[in-house]
């Protein structure tokens, strides 16, 4: 698996976050400003190995977003972790039906994400 991750969300200091802690520990990380923008994202990065994505994003939600991936059926296994100020758990258990493997509540702890992504990568 390769160490590119990209981020999905429609707030520019949520994707700054994400990039800095990630870049911190070695990973490359592509960011997107919305659904369609991550989608296109996916497309030009196939050795994407993972996409944190935010749910609440105006024309395209993270649910929509997954659909569509799960829809695609990349040939390549791509993880997801949904990541979002929700935490309605049927919210969660929707996410995880359509094939996100993990989920992340903003604001984020630096180290909870790392330890996420690096267990969802087996690392």
């Amino acid at each position: 698996m390769s160490n590119k991750v990209i981020v999905i969300d429609d707030s520019h200091t949520a994707r700054q976050q994400v990039s800095t802690t990630l870049n911190g520990v070695g990973y490359e990380v592509v960011e997107a400003v919305n659904g369609p923008d991550g989608l296109q994202k996916i497309a030009d990065h196939p050795s994407a190995s993972l996409v944190l994505c935010d749910i609440n994003m105006p024309g395209m939600s993270g649910l929509e977003v997954l659909a569509r991936l799960k829809a695609e059926r990349r040939a390549e296994p791509l993880i997801v972790i949904m990541f979002t100020t929700e935490a309605d758990p049927e919210l969660v258990h929707r996410a995880k039906r359509s094939g996100a493997q993990g989920w992340i509540v903003k604001p984020f702890k630096p180290d909870l994400l790392i330890a996420a992504v690096r267990k969802l990568l087996g690392e």
